[in-house]
């Protein structure tokens, strides 16, 4: 019998997950997901894989079957879901609008009830043990206990698991063919800063804002208006934030206009010395978090977020600025992906 791990990824997107998974040594099976944009950059990245692009709302467990030939009760096979999760971000501010999001792990059950696998992994967002009201999570964990699994989950920091962002996930283990479920421990590293991941030394050039990359690296930087590169001309390298021009009447942004602590890391440069903050969707934007270039006077590239986000070096993406931003941003960090693999493989 074939004993080597193998895997699904629903909600793959770019294939944060599958690539950590696949580090470690696990066969990925599949990536699901709603959107189309991510199937190049899936398809490039995890050869043998197959890209299904489904609405899992209606796809059915007896398709997914007939797709991949799975076998039920499979102790080798992993479910691994790691489902939108605008509805449980704290930094949603629109709940109805992603009110869909709040069932995609009952529709995610419904495959584990079907096929029974040995293995399910689930990653989100910590809002989803905060939620008030919400049965969701709690129905999940009832769900899992009844069909024979054992579980473990917490909050832990991707700065514990190898990733240089200040980044808080929800994970959860769970196994039908064990009751010794073991987390990834957490390492306490000085170096998992900005600095280790990109700049000159680790073969990122120095760049313009608006540079567009011909290359498969994909070290693109976003364009800045000539107002928004002056706030970065005269804000402090090495952590520098729009406190340096607050109190300039041309530079000054009417919403903050009196309000020095709100948003304060809005313009604001990246430390070297420190992780980075979180990678999101829009990290190639300087207005929309602490994403400017530690030194440079722009935003952090493609490439160098990708590099925060513990992807390798040749890990292609593929679509345009915005489309590449959201695949990177979305994704799961690849390194704390691979220790979490690594984790259930030693078990």
């Amino acid at each position: 019998m074939d004993k080597k791990l193998k895997a699904v990824d629903f909600f793959c997107g770019a294939g944060g997950m599958s690539c950590g998974f696949s580090q470690a040594g696990v066969e990925i099976l599949a990536g699901i997901d709603l959107e189309k944009q991510f199937k190049e950059t899936y398809l490039a990245n995890h050869k043998g894989a197959k890209f299904i692009n489904r609405d899992i709302v209606r796809y059915q467990p007896q398709e997914l079957q007939e797709e991949l030939n799975l076998n039920k009760f499979d102790d080798q096979l992993i479910f691994i879901g790691c489902s939108p999760c605008q509805y449980w971000s704290k930094i949603n501010n629109v709940r109805h609008k992603s009110s869909f999001s709040n069932n995609l792990i009952a529709d995610f059950q419904r495959f584990i009830k079907f096929f029974v696998p040995g293995y399910v992994v689930v990653e989100n967002v910590p809002g989803i043990i905060k939620s008030k009201n919400n049965h969701v999570l709690l129905d999940f964990l009832d769900f899992l206990k009844f069909n024979g699994y054992s579980y473990e989950y917490k909050v832990v920091r991707t700065d514990h698991f190898g990733v240089p962002q200040k980044r808080n996930r929800f994970v959860l283990i769970a196994s039908r063919v064990s009751t010794n479920i073991q987390f990834p421990s957490p390492e306490l590293r000085e170096d998992l800063t900005v600095k280790k991941f990109i700049g000159k030394e680790r073969g990122f050039p120095v760049l313009p804002a608006g540079y567009s990359d011909p290359e498969d690296f994909m070290n693109t930087t976003a364009s800045l208006s000539p107002k928004n590169l002056k706030r970065l001309e005269v804000t402090p390298h090495n952590g520098g934030d729009r406190m340096s021009w607050k109190d300039d009447e041309s530079l000054q942004i009417e919403a903050y206009r009196g309000k020095d602590h709100y948003y304060r890391s809005v313009y604001g440069r990246l430390w070297w010395d420190r992780p980075s903050t979180t990678i999101t969707t829009r990290f190639i934007a300087t207005s929309c978090g602490r994403f400017g270039h530690p030194d440079e006077n722009r935003g952090l590239s493609l490439r160098e977020g990708a590099a925060l986000q513990t992807f390798p070096t040749d890990y292609k993406f593929v679509g345009g600025l915005v489309s590449i931003a959201k695949q990177i941003g979305n994704a799961v960090p690849p390194e704390m992906a691979r220790r979490i693999a690594l984790s259930i493989i030693q078990n």
